[in-house]
């Protein structure tokens, strides 16, 4: 698919009325497509219906290996088959379907599928039974990853956002990137929801063969919350940065697994709730 191709995937068409210091006036306008997407786990025994999420379409097979690894469910890109994709009526919809054939043993894979999912575009752990089903994570040791020069990071929002194409149209998607330490941008990855832009992001990893993500930085356009800690800890990405705050318990989450965790990453200026040691300053 061409990149003209996914992004017109991606955004659609929308007539809006603008009113501008009380005047209204009709413009033609563009949003960002969200639609639903089933993700099914297929063994030798059966087909399961893994999960339903809100997402934007495009990256839909790196969308579902990417939430397998970072559940747990899947541990190595050895493990997966194939990934198809499809579609069917139902309800006189249409629903997008992607079907990911893995070679674990059923037994050992209905002991990883203890938990449900319901992932919308603003959470990606609704109807996780309880706490500890939620909290999942790799040890990140602190001698892993890189030590990281504080100026490149102030050139990766920016970075970012160039790459951000569907944003720039529409204004209305999450995007998660993948850096060196040195502040090249190797993906990137846009979703309305910031999760599946994560997952998007792993599963294109996973499926290039570049897990564990040791010399890494994830760098996400908006706040950091917990669930994003923990699915950087499963790829074993060292450093986390985000462009807002983090919640408390994002904060919690990267002390425990070892990560460090950057917020309010704007120009030349961040705050590292977690793992100040990789970050090297002026004074170091």
């Amino acid at each position: 698919m061409t990149e003209a191709n996914r992004d017109d995937r991606e955004r659609a068409n929308c007539d809006i009325v603008v009113v501008d210091d009380g005047r209204a006036f009709a413009l033609p306008d563009e949003v960002a497509v969200e639609e639903q997407l089933e993700i099914r786990l297929a063994t030798p025994a059966r087909t399961t219906q893994l999960a339903v999420t809100m997402r934007t379409p495009g990256n839909d097979r790196e969308l579902a290996a990417g939430f397998l690894f970072s559940e747990g469910i899947v541990r190595s890109a050895g493990e997966i088959v194939r990934i198809d994709e499809g579609s069917e009526a139902r309800n006189g919809s249409k629903i997008s379907f992607v079907r990911v054939a893995v070679n674990v043993d059923p037994g050992e894979t209905t002991s990883r599928l203890e938990r449900h999912f319901f992932a919308s575009s603003a959470c990606g752990v609704c109807g996780k039974t309880d706490m500890e089903a939620v909290v999942l994570g790799k040890i990140v040791e602190r001698r892993d990853g890189p030590r990281i020069d504080a100026a490149a990071l102030y050139e990766l929002p920016q970075r970012l956002a160039a790459a951000q194409g569907v944003f720039a149209a529409t204004g209305g998607l999450h995007a998660a990137a993948l850096f060196t330490p040195a502040g090249e941008c190797l993906a990137v990855r846009e979703d309305v929801g910031r999760h599946n832009a994560l997952d998007k992001l792993i599963g294109w990893a996973l499926l290039d063969g570049r897990i564990p993500l040791h010399e890494a930085i994830v760098m996400v356009s908006g706040r950091a919350s917990f669930e994003l800690v923990q699915k950087c800890s499963m790829a074993e990405a060292p450093v986390l940065c985000a462009v807002s705050a983090p919640s408390s318990m994002a904060v919690s989450f990267a002390r425990r697994l070892g990560l460090t965790l950057v917020g309010f990453l704007r120009g030349r200026r961040f705050n590292v709730y977690a793992g100040a040691e990789r970050i090297v300053t002026d004074e170091d």
